[in-house]
Parts: C-alpha cells; structure tokens; sequence
C-alpha cells in the first residue's frame, strides 16, 4: 500500500501541492510557492525527536516508631480527603470540603516527609488577606463581606512532589519578522518566515507538584513560589496545631505534571533570547532529562470555604508568603443594575453627540 507524502506550508500551515504549470510546492491557501529541494531540507529540519524524561529516584523516608504516636487519621466521607492530626488536634470538618469528616484510627503507612516549610502566617492574616481580597469589589453578593459568613480557616500543610533535574533540549520554534514602508500612496507590508533551532543545557530545581487530588492544582499552583530557602527537615512538631493532608497522588503519578512543567520552562526560557521577531510559536521540542531526583515535602496553606447559593467557593493563601487567591461569587441583581447604568449613560452620551452633529 502506497504512503501518501503530506508537506506542510511554513507560512500557514496547510497542506501544499506540487503545482505542474510552475514546477514548484504551492500553497492552495496563500499561495506561496516553495522549490521542492527547499520543502525536502525543511522537513527534515522540522522533524521532532521524542522525549526522554525518565526520573531515577523518587523520596521519602520510613517513620520511626516513636514519631506515629498520638497522630491519628480523618477521613472526609464526601470527598475522599485524609488528613492527618497530631495528639492536641482534632478535626471535625473536612477543610477542602466543609464536610463532616470521622476518625479512621492511628495513622501509619505512607512516606515520611524530607522537609517541611513551617508555617510563617497565622489565622489573623489569612482573614486580614481575604477581607482585603474582597474589598472594594462592587459586585460580590452583600453576605460575602459579612464576617459571620466565614466559615473557620483551616491551615493545612499540603503534600508536595518536587523534582530536580538537569535538562539537554532542543527546540524549533517558527518566527516571524515585519517590515512595514510606504511611497507615499501605497502601505506595504513584508512578512519574513523563519525556522528557529535552540538548543543547550537548563537545571531545575524543587519543581513543586501538588500530592494531593482534593487540592485544585490550578489553586495551589496559583499561590506559588514558596521560598524553599527557609524549608527545615521534617519534624512532627511542626504539626502541632495544623492539620496535614496524606498524600494520595504518589511521585510516580505526579511526573506527567512535572514533565509538563519542565517541558513548557524550558520551551519559554529558550524563547526569551530571541530577539527581533515579530512573533514567536513553538514547532517543536525535545527534552532529555540528564539527572534528576525527587523529594517529598509539605508546604504551608490556608483554606477557606465558604458558599453562595448553593455553590462552594475554596480560596487559599501561601501560608509563607501570605499570596492568596480564589473565586468570588457574583450577585447578578447587581451586575444588571450596575450595566443597566453604563448602558443609560452610554445612550444619553450618545444621543448627545448625534444632536451635536
């Protein structure tokens, strides 16, 4: 069976032909025309190597005895969520739910942590954060800026993955570049094609994956970066006081994510020295990890949820940095009244200028 040859037109994009009456690769969408010689080294050019991203070690440590004692385990019977509890702790409602969550029994099992970033916030600022994430917001429904509306916030140490590696990558990226003039009756515009191939060496560090699936990773990644420069090695003490989510997404099952991450870096960090283009978009990439490692560590939020006809809304707030972020709820009745408003007073303008003219 025969194999159908498909070239691609660097300008577009679309499918080109060999036209008979100019002996060239042409363009049925824009026309352009190509040597044939010129589409063959073109697409070799553009061919992609696979990725290799293969991790060599994943983390985490064996408890001693002695640390499990007095930690217990709560489970959310709504969402799944387990969370773990030293001695002066108790949990009675899931933080990332609000549900009603009952003692599994003693905790065990699981990896233990390689470090922790203790909490450097307390609940005053994380309320203190919302109020000024609220204020001045026209729209949000009158019960939201309410205190007695909040329901109690929960700091919670989160399970992260973070991956190390060192990086050797190649990337093409198609460019354009512009060039306008004119004669003085005509504006002209020529449009320059190019491909771009780069290529070298890039390293990473602590790339933070979010361990648990009851954490949005668009939430949590969201309140990022943490400064893993005051991270210490894991003790229980640190617990006392927070609750701690078990992780239930493994290291394994985390490295698609941080694949993605290191994959999108290294694509933007090559892009940042290319200068002169009008535009650039990736064609392509090929990453090869070279060395890589992986640790598990517990990261500092705050949580809170609350609820608006009948709709849960989770904001969360770096419990280092004091980063918070989260939907708001919007009262509708306001929002017409409010584009009720321009739309008069665009009309009236309007009408204004029509009786002018």
């Amino acid at each position: 069976m025969s194999t159908l040859l498909e070239y691609k037109c660097p300008k577009c994009g679309g499918a080109i032909e060999f036209d008979s009456a100019s002996q060239q690769m042409k363009c049925p969408y824009c026309d352009s025309l190509f040597d044939v010689e010129t589409m063959k080294s073109y697409d070799e050019a553009i061919k992609n190597e696979p990725d290799k991203m293969q991790w060599e070690k994943t983390s985490g440590n064996s408890w001693a005895e002695d640390e499990l004692k007095g930690m217990s385990v709560y489970t959310c019977e709504s969402c799944g969520g387990e969370i773990i509890c030293g001695a002066d702790t108790s949990a009675a409602l899931c933080p990332y739910c609000d549900n009603p969550v009952v003692m599994k029994g003693n905790f065990s099992g699981a990896l233990r942590p390689d470090c922790i970033i203790p909490f450097k916030l307390d609940k005053k600022s994380a309320k203190e954060s919302l109020y000024n994430h609220i204020k001045g917001k026209k729209l949000l429904p009158k019960i939201f800026k309410d205190e007695n509306h909040i329901d109690e916030i929960k700091g919670v140490y989160v399970p992260f993955w973070l991956f190390d590696c060192d990086t050797d990558s190649k990337v093409k990226y198609n460019a354009q570049r512009l060039r306008h003039w004119s004669d003085g009756k005509y504006d002209y515009t020529e449009t320059s094609y190019y491909l771009v191939r780069k290529e070298g060496l890039m390293s990473f560090d602590r790339i933070p994956v979010d361990g648990s699936s009851q954490m949005p990773d668009d939430l949590i990644e969201s309140i990022e970066p943490y400064d893993f420069r005051e991270a210490v090695d894991f003790q229980t003490a640190y617990l006392a006081g927070y609750l701690a989510d078990k992780y239930d997404v493994t290291s394994e099952q985390s490295i698609e994510r941080a694949n993605q991450r290191v994959k999108m870096s290294v694509e933007e960090g090559f892009k940042r020295f290319m200068q002169g283009y009008s535009s650039i978009t990736v064609k392509n990439s090929s990453i090869n990890l070279i060395k890589s490692n992986v640790r598990y560590a517990l990261y500092p939020v705050w949580i809170l949820n609350t609820s608006w006809n009948d709709k849960k809304y989770t904001f969360a707030m770096n419990g280092q940095t004091g980063k918070f972020v989260g939907d708001l709820p919007m009262d509708k009745r306001l929002f017409w009244k409010w584009f009720g408003a321009v739309f008069a007073v665009t009309s009236l303008i309007s009408l204004a200028i029509g009786f002018l003219l």
